[in-house]
């Protein structure tokens, strides 16, 4: 038969043999009580009197009586760290960015086409914004304020798009008589004219030296402006008018929205799109590329769908959907973070700051008194203009001062320069 050994690695043998001792006293066994005072028990409580700091013998916690002073010259080793704690923690106090509720500046401009479809507003590297004003386009300088015409024309046709080149100095005008034009910002005069479309040119976007053109005929057309044969590739994907079209920063991926509600990822390599999106209800003309993440890109819907779409453009699949209630005109991603802007339609007319990936509402912007059709965003990143149907244009400091991102001081202090332009400067040139 096996014998049974039992594991005795959870007694507390000196607990036992000091209650033995005690029953020994008690049963009147001699030299019990020397082993009482003996027993492991006593050594242990003077142990733990010395660690302590204190004589165990009297009450630790009570309530008639304060807790005994520690012996002379007794001095805690955990006593750094807790003032440590302490310090760090009367130091720590959230920061709120303050988002204003109103516009910088309001400039007029008289005559702006109330059209979802265009895309008539752009700021350009060297700080100076291109409006289109029906037949005119005006540049207006954000660091001296000055204002300049660049081109006014002739004849029935009117702008529908502008865009700067990324040099700062070229950009690109579409027409309503399928022509597109790129000027001399500078010297204010057009370099070449750019055919190939058989309607009006509604969407612009710069790659380097190759400009895309999005137009109401569905194509998209590629120019290679160095060269004398300019059309190098014509992409076809869309069954309306291209009404949104932005080159993600890296150059390899172009995202296209339509009239006919989908939006289109192309491969710069390809002439078939990579994906064919076709969640949004209504006509894709806000489009906004991530400035931190590649293959982010955010879209914006009309009416129909008021919704805005995240998209990983890799795989084609959406991230996320939020229903802003109201048509959605125009996009801007923060540069410093992690926030995304949108304009909209009816019925509020407003601006809304949402935090990403939340989509909480950081604040909303109210002031025009039309739909918000157009967006651009300063050098620096700190400010948006926003153009409405209300034919007046809004400059509005919502991005923060933009000094935690790295941002130039040649950046800054332009924007501080235009910071104390007055309004009426616009109307020296564009007067109702």
């Amino acid at each position: 038969m096996d014998r049974f050994i039992p594991n005795r690695s959870a007694s507390n043998l000196d607990s036992a043999q000091y209650n033995i001792a005690f029953e020994m006293r008690d049963a009147g066994v001699e030299n019990a009580q020397q082993n009482v005072e003996s027993s492991p028990s006593k050594e242990y409580r003077k142990q733990l009197a010395a660690n302590l700091g204190t004589d165990t013998s009297a009450r630790v916690l009570a309530f008639k009586q304060k807790a005994p002073a520690p012996p002379e010259g007794h001095s805690s080793h955990l006593a750094a760290l807790y003032s440590a704690n302490a310090t760090d923690l009367g130091k720590v106090t959230k920061k709120f960015r303050a988002v204003p509720s109103q516009p910088e500046r309001v400039l007029d401009a008289p005559d702006l086409v109330d059209d979802y479809y265009l895309n008539l507003m752009d700021w350009g590297s060297t700080n100076s914004v291109a409006i289109a004003l029906s037949q005119t386009v005006y540049l207006w300088n954000a660091s001296g304020g000055d204002i300049q015409q660049l081109l006014a024309t002739d004849d029935e046709s009117y702008v529908t798009s502008v865009n700067w080149a990324g040099d700062g100095r070229h950009i690109a005008v579409g027409f309503s008589n399928n022509n597109t034009q790129i000027w001399d910002a500078e010297k204010l005069r057009p370099i070449r004219n750019l055919g190939g479309h058989s309607a009006r040119v509604s969407s612009l976007s710069w790659n380097n030296h190759t400009l895309s053109t999005g137009s109401r005929d569905s194509t998209i057309i590629h120019h290679d402006v160095r060269v004398r044969d300019h059309i190098v590739q014509t992409l076809r994907g869309h069954q309306q008018e291209v009404c949104g079209l932005k080159w993600a920063p890296s150059g390899s991926q172009l995202a296209s929205g339509g009239n006919d509600n989908m939006l289109c990822i192309w491969d710069a390599r390809y002439e078939t799109p990579t994906h064919t999106l076709t969640d949004h209800q209504a006509a894709v003309k806000a489009l906004a590329w991530c400035p931190f993440q590649s293959n982010l890109l955010a879209s914006g819907g009309g009416t129909a769908d008021r919704t805005i779409k995240f998209w990983n453009t890799t795989t084609g699949a959406c991230l996320n959907s939020i229903d802003t209630g109201s048509q959605v005109c125009a996009l801007q991603w923060n540069r410093h973070e992690k926030e995304i802007l949108s304009s909209h339609g009816f019925s509020q007319n407003q601006l809304c700051l949402w935090k990403y990936p939340t989509m909480a509402k950081v604040a909303e912007m109210n002031g025009h008194t039309s739909r918000v059709l157009h967006l651009a965003q300063s050098p620096d990143g700190t400010t948006v203009a926003s153009a409405a149907a209300d034919e007046t244009l809004r400059f509005w400091k919502c991005f923060g001062d933009g000094s935690s991102a790295g941002s130039s001081a040649g950046a800054r202090k332009a924007t501080k320069a235009a910071s104390g332009i007055s309004s009426g400067l616009m109307r020296t040139v564009n007067i109702r």
